[in-house]
C-alpha cells in the first residue's frame, strides 16, 4: 500500500485525534492550525462513555482517569426551588453499564493528552487557510503566511466557521441560536459552605440554565457554563477568550437558587461565546476533501456531545481509510458519511431541543455507542 498524504485543517480535539489514528495506520499526516499557540482558557468538558471508548483506543484513557473528576451522579434541579427533577447515576455504575467511565475535566488537559500523540513536527501553527484547490491528482492548500502545500486528500476539522466547508458548499453563516454561554474555571475554595463535591448539577430555568462540576480529580477547580438569551446583534465569530461582564451575568441569574448565587459571587472572571448551530448538511465530502466535527455538524453544547461526536468522526474516518490508496478515497468518504451522518444529525437535533436529562432519560443510545467497533456497512441511528 502506498500511504496517503493527508492534510488536516484544524488542530482541535477532532483534528488531532484523527491525525493520531491515521499516523498509526501508516498514512503521512500534516496538521495545519491558524492559531499561533495553544492556550488554556477556563473551559471544562464532559467525556461520556461513547467518547471515552475512542480515547481508550487512542491510548490516553488511563492518563485522563488519573487527573479527571468522576461524579457519582448527574442531577437536574429546578432553578428556584432546587427540586431535583432527574438523577443519572454515574461513577462505577455508568462504567459497568456502558463499558467506559464518564469523566469531567479541563478541555486543555484533554487537548494536551491527544496532542502528545502527534509529533510537534507534524503540527504547523500559524497556518490560516485561504484557498483550497482540487485537481484530479490531489489538493493544494494556500495559507495566509504564503505557504502552499499539496496532499492526496484534506480533512476539514476547522470548526463551526469552517473555510473548508465553505469551499465545498459555498458561503453560509451558521445560525445564531439567540443564546450565549458564559463559562469559567476557578479555585473551588472560593465557594464556602456549598457541597457540590459528588455531583454534576444542571440548574434549569425557564429560558436559561447553568451546569456546574469539578474538572480535577482532587476537586480543587470548579467549572460552570451557562446558556443565556442575548440580543441578535451580539454576533461575533466563535471565540473561547472573549471576556464577559460579571455584573451582567449575575443579573441574568437573579432569583436563581442561593447555591447558584454563591457560585456566581465566588467566580473572579468569566468568558463568553455565542452559540451557533447549523442544519444537517446535504453532504460531508467532495472529491478529495471531507469534513469532520463542528465543520460538518456544529451543535449546541446541551448534550455535552460536541467533542464526543468529533472523536467518533475521527475513529470512523480513520477506520474507513485503512488500507485505502488514492483511487479509493471517495468510496471511503461515502462510507464514513453513511455510517456517521444519521447519528450525528440525531444528536444535533436532540441537543438543539435542550431537553437532555431534564427529566428521567435513558442515555443508552448515546453512551452505548462504540465508534471503534461499530459495523461500517450499515448506517447507525
Amino acid at each position: 500500500m502506498k500511504p496517503l498524504s493527508i492534510a488536516i485543517v484544524g488542530a482541535g480535539i477532532g483534528g488531532l485525534a484523527v491525525a493520531a489514528l491515521l499516523r498509526r495506520d501508516g498514512h503521512q499526516v500534516a496538521v495545519y492550525e491558524q492559531a499561533t499557540q495553544f492556550t488554556r482558557v477556563g473551559s471544562g468538558i464532559q467525556m461520556a462513555p461513547n467518547a471515552m471508548k475512542v480515547l481508550r483506543h487512542l491510548g490516553v484513557e488511563q492518563h485522563l482517569v488519573a487527573t479527571a473528576f468522576q461524579a457519582e451522579q448527574a442531577i437536574s434541579r429546578s432553578w428556584d426551588s432546587g427540586e431535583v427533577t432527574s438523577t443519572l447515576t454515574l461513577g462505577d455504575t455508568v462504567a459497568a453499564q456502558f463499558g467506559a467511565p464518564y469523566l469531567f475535566l479541563h478541555r486543555a488537559d484533554l487537548h494536551e493528552a491527544i496532542a502528545q500523540l502527534v509529533p510537534s513536527s507534524v503540527i504547523h501553527l500559524n497556518h490560516k487557510l485561504t484557498v483550497l484547490d482540487q485537481s484530479a491528482h490531489g489538493v493544494k492548500l494556500h495559507f495566509a503566511n504564503g505557504h502552499v502545500v499539496a496532499a492526496d486528500m484534506v480533512i476539514g476539522a476547522d470548526g463551526v466557521h469552517s473555510l473548508v466547508r465553505e469551499t465545498l458548499l459555498g458561503p453560509e453563516r451558521p445560525r445564531f441560536t439567540g443564546k450565549i454561554a458564559y463559562r469559567t474555571t476557578f479555585p473551588a475554595d472560593r465557594v464556602q459552605g456549598l457541597d457540590v463535591s459528588r455531583v454534576r448539577t444542571k440548574w434549569w430555568g425557564p429560558d436559561r440554565h447553568m451546569v456546574v462540576y469539578f474538572v480535577t480529580r482532587n476537586r480543587d477547580t470548579l467549572y460552570f457554563v451557562t446558556s443565556v438569551p442575548e440580543p441578535a446583534e451580539w454576533l461575533t465569530p466563535e471565540s473561547w477568550s472573549a471576556k464577559g461582564d460579571l455584573d451582567e451575568l449575575r443579573a441574568a441569574y437573579a432569583g436563581f437558587h442561593p447555591d447558584v448565587q454563591a457560585i456566581l459571587q465566588a467566580c473572579p472572571e468569566v468568558y463568553k461565546w455565542a452559540l451557533f448551530e447549523r442544519e444537517p448538511l446535504a453532504r460531508w465530502s467532495e472529491a478529495r476533501v471531507v469534513l469532520l466535527g463542528d465543520a460538518c455538524h456544529p451543535m449546541t453544547p446541551y448534550m455535552a456531545q460536541g467533542a464526543a461526536s468529533a472523536l467518533e468522526d475521527a475513529a470512523i474516518l480513520a477506520r474507513c481509510l485503512q488500507g485505502v490508496e488514492q483511487d479509493g478515497v471517495q468510496a471511503a468518504f461515502a462510507l464514513y458519511e453513511a455510517v456517521r451522518k444519521p447519528r450525528a444529525s440525531a444528536i444535533q437535533s436532540n441537543s438543539s431541543a435542550n431537553t437532555w436529562l431534564r427529566g428521567q432519560t435513558d442515555p443508552a443510545w448515546v453512551y452505548g455507542y462504540d465508534a471503534t467497533t461499530v459495523a461500517l456497512t450499515t448506517p447507525i441511528t
